[in-house]
């Protein structure tokens, strides 16, 4: 018979666990949990908290590597740029949140991917974010659009970091369900990082930061289920950010690294003082004791309870070294931030509570970290779709048209309105954005001439009609961009959107996508370092396509090597790097003039991805290259449009050859860049890759201010720019 603590129903354990969860949590602790206990272990023990879905599958990514400092594990990944500089990197998700309040939802993204990299010990110097929305003309999306490009930009802005790039697409299949996912990076000394890790028994344990509300309780199990028609209830759960504390925060932790009181340091993110408190912890193999009187509370009457569940923003939770505390009070008092001891670590193993002189909670730390519940579920693969190729498909009856309503849909179309939104060079440091032609952006590293490029890459449909592909190519285009800049790709993150992990096929899509990032990931030499897993991300059983979305990042050893696609001069000879084949399968045009969304995507020969990136990256470095620009959604018309709207300068491309035009214009063949050379140097580049082994392609001359193809289609640069620039004023209501 199922045993109870008074007070505790039926109803109530089921609210939080499980039943046989449930079961495991009375055989751990050899008795019934009280509500404090049960609130613990059901957050401990929640997907976004215990990754008890994917864990089995996440230990297939490569996460080592000759320039990695620390990988998956700890509140960010680091890697190493050299003269004793370290990167440091994440990327997190904030759907559900963001759903229910958009701007709180997006704000509190930010500041809490920011707290995982400061938390390292790195100074922010830059933030990314991944945003999918639901079919343009769905009655949310433009108020979804709003609230979350409103918030990351009010909370980015007002803490001085500049958000230098991102993607933005819309489909039907996030109507119910839009993903907010954030990237932030930052920068520090390799040798001085600071871990979760490193408690010893006998040690304060400090808390820093905002008080304590009753904003954000459960908002990790929220995470971890399915939304329904009440889903706007769940309001009370979304937390409330400050970026003028964040701020001072952030100056306030760094100024604390550089004193040698700290033995670690965990910031308060999903379960709040419960996870930041059993992560360091476990990690320390020490126990925990602490009193929540102390705790700084801003509402009255607070029960254990709701301060342990409590996901208010910008908090700090510091374990110190013994004698070092009036170190850290006077550095926090300083900034003007609450600062608290709150307990002590012990040699029990244990996480001890008390409350209003009582213990309210005693529970073994190691079931509610390493040993939380895994499990192995079962899964189906994808049944691959049939190729899409060229000659299948009719050709467009007016290919001007095709190309101005591919440059106008949904993926491809300018960003403006949003990133307008954002301010993209405080600091002094950005190098490019999200407002500059490049594939990737890019920030200096300050004082130096060195680069960090960034980008964030996902292609969906492709993950839906075959997950592992879908899952090489997140990766793969993703080394593409930052290798279309110039820089040595090092290192991802990612952000793996899913469904109901409980139903077959959408397990199946995460481990088939997992399987095909690990391997994109050992080819590239391109490892994973830290990641989020964000699952149940469906409403009313109907799921969101498979999004794992990949950040990554990469060095450029000289900025003034540097490259872009809005450097192209009259004269200029185009080429493409790659062979192109017209693979058209869930390509932007079957879906745009189609109106199909089937298909088996684009193959991804990673073997020659990394043939063809390795000689164009090594073009660049030589100075042989005057724009270059990777080939993905809408193929080479789409690339080809981009490069002659950045530059001004019209493009000449002239097709030979059995392909069809329509293949040839808008497949979306892997592997490929589009390149401007300059005359004098076309012989050399074209000379440098027969001797590689590398396909390259003359297809064109640049000059006048069209995009023609073979003399007979002419589309002005001026079309181009007008129907780019017009998707999202139109969607926001704020066309001419």
């Amino acid at each position: 018979m199922t045993q109870f603590a008074e007070g505790i129903t039926q109803e109530i354990a089921d609210s939080h666990l499980p039943r046989d969860e449930y079961e495991k949590a009375v055989e751990i602790l050899g008795r019934a949990p009280n509500l404090v206990e049960l609130g613990i272990f059901s957050v401990m023990w929640s997907e976004h908290c215990s990754y008890k879905s994917s864990r089995v599958h996440l230990k297939k990514f490569p996460t080592t590597g000759e320039k990695v400092i620390q990988g998956p594990g700890e509140n960010a990944g680091v890697v190493d740029i050299g003269d004793g500089q370290a990167c440091i990197f994440k990327m997190e998700s904030h759907n559900h949140p963001s759903y229910i309040e958009p701007y709180q939802g997006a704000a509190t993204g930010v500041g809490g991917i920011l707290r995982d990299v400061f938390t390292m010990g790195a100074r922010p110097i830059a933030l990314m974010n991944a945003l999918r929305f639901g079919a343009p003309d769905h009655p949310k999306t433009r108020q979804l659009v709003s609230g979350v490009v409103a918030g990351i930009g009010g909370y980015g802005n007002c803490v001085g970091v500049p958000t230098v790039g991102g993607e933005t697409n819309f489909h039907a299949g996030y109507n119910g369900n839009i993903l907010v996912n954030a990237m932030a990076v930052g920068l520090a000394d390799a040798d001085k990082i600071f871990y979760a890790r490193g408690a010893e028994p006998g040690q304060p344990i400090v808390y820093v930061g905002s008080k304590t509300g009753r904003d954000g309780i459960h908002g990790a199990t929220m995470a971890s289920a399915e939304f329904d028609d009440e889903s706007d209830e769940k309001r009370p759960t979304v937390q409330v950010g400050d970026p003028f504390v964040e701020k001072k925060l952030i100056e306030a932790c760094l100024e604390l690294m550089a004193t040698d009181a700290i033995a670690a340091v965990q910031d308060m993110g999903a379960a709040g003082l419960t996870s930041s408190s059993v992560e360091m912890a476990g990690k320390g193999q020490v126990g925990l004791l602490m009193d929540l009187d102390k705790v700084p509370q801003r509402e009255d009457n607070m029960s254990a309870y709701e301060m342990m569940l409590s996901e208010s923003q910008e908090r700090m939770l510091f374990i110190l070294k013994p004698g070092k505390e009036q170190i850290a009070f006077d550095i926090f008092n300083k900034w003007e931030l609450d600062v608290a001891t709150i307990g002590e670590t012990t040699e029990t193993g244990r996480m001890v509570l008390t409350h209003n002189g009582e213990t309210v909670c005693d529970i073994p730390l190691d079931p509610l970290a390493e040993d939380a519940p895994m499990y192995e579920r079962p899964w189906a693969r994808a049944i691959p779709e049939p190729a899409v190729l060229a000659d299948e498909l009719s050709q467009p009856k007016d290919y001007e048209e095709a190309i101005l309503t591919l440059m106008v849909s949904p993926d491809l179309s300018s960003k403006r309105w949003i990133w307008r939104q954002y301010d993209r060079h405080v600091m002094a440091d950005t190098s490019a954005s999200s407002e500059d032609p490049a594939d990737a952006a890019i920030v200096r590293v300050h004082g130096s001439n060195k680069g960090i490029a960034i980008t964030t890459d996902c292609t969906p449909r492709y993950c839906e009609n075959h997950p592992i592909e879908g899952g090489k190519q997140a990766v793969a285009e993703a080394w593409r961009n930052l290798t279309a800049v110039g820089a040595d790709p090092i290192a991802i993150t990612d952000c793996m959107n899913f469904g109901n992990p409980e139903k077959d096929h959408i397990m199946g899509q995460f481990a088939e996508c997992v399987e095909g990032m690990s391997e994109a990931c050992e080819v590239l030499n391109f490892p994973v370092v830290s990641g989020n897993v964000s699952l149940y991300n469906e409403t009313n059983g109907f799921a969101i396509p498979p999004t794992p979305a990949v950040g990554g990042v990469g060095l450029i050893p000289d900025l003034s090597k540097r490259m872009g696609f809005g450097c192209v001069a009259a004269g200029d000879i185009l080429m493409v790097v790659g062979d192109t084949e017209g693979h058209l399968g869930a390509s932007i045009y079957l879906r745009e003039m189609e109106k199909r969304e089937d298909g088996c995507p684009p193959p991804v020969d990673l073997a020659v991805e990394k043939r063809n990136g390795d000689f164009v990256r090594g073009e660049i470095r030589k100075g042989s290259i005057k724009a270059c620009h990777d080939l993905s959604d809408g193929g080479l018309a789409a690339a080809a449009s981009e490069m002659a709207m950045a530059s001004g300068t019209g493009l000449n491309l002239v097709h030979e050859g059995d392909l069809p035009l329509h293949g040839w214009l808008f497949g979306e063949d892997q592997a490929r860049y589009l390149l401007a050379v300059d005359e004098a140097n076309a012989k050399a580049i074209r000379k440098a890759a027969k001797d590689a082994g590398v396909p390259l392609h003359v297809i064109g001359i640049a000059g006048g201010d069209a995009l023609t193809i073979n003399g007979m289609i002419d589309v002005s640069i001026a079309d181009l720019k007008a129907v780019n620039e017009s998707f999202m004023p139109t969607l926001m209501g704020e066309a001419e």
